[in-house]
């Protein structure tokens, strides 16, 4: 015998499960073609965000906090992450 319960939660199960996708575009990510083949654009992003963690990790060397600042790996991978992200923000953004 079934419970009202297990009825409810599996007709709401689909929708919920199914809510993030919701967002696709059919068009599909936005990609650039080099040297004749398609590169996602999210890929450029990470490759400036790479290059903003190593900026950061030059400027902590430079200024002498690098024998202070704990958890350098971590801090500087946070600074790669927000570049890269306002990049996107800021390229790809409405």
């Amino acid at each position: 015998m079934k419970h009202k319960r297990d009825n409810l939660s599996s007709r709401s199960f689909w929708p919920l499960a199914l809510a993030p996708l919701s967002g696709c575009a059919t068009a599909g990510a936005p990609s650039y073609t080099v040297i004749g083949s398609y590169f996602p654009a999210w890929m450029f992003c990470v490759v400036i965000g790479i290059f903003i963690a190593i900026g950061a990790r030059a400027a902590f060397i430079s200024l002498g906090l690098a024998t202070v600042l704990p958890y350098q790996l971590f801090v500087c991978t946070a600074i790669g992450l927000t570049g890269a992200m306002l990049v996107w923000l800021l390229w790809f953004g409405q």
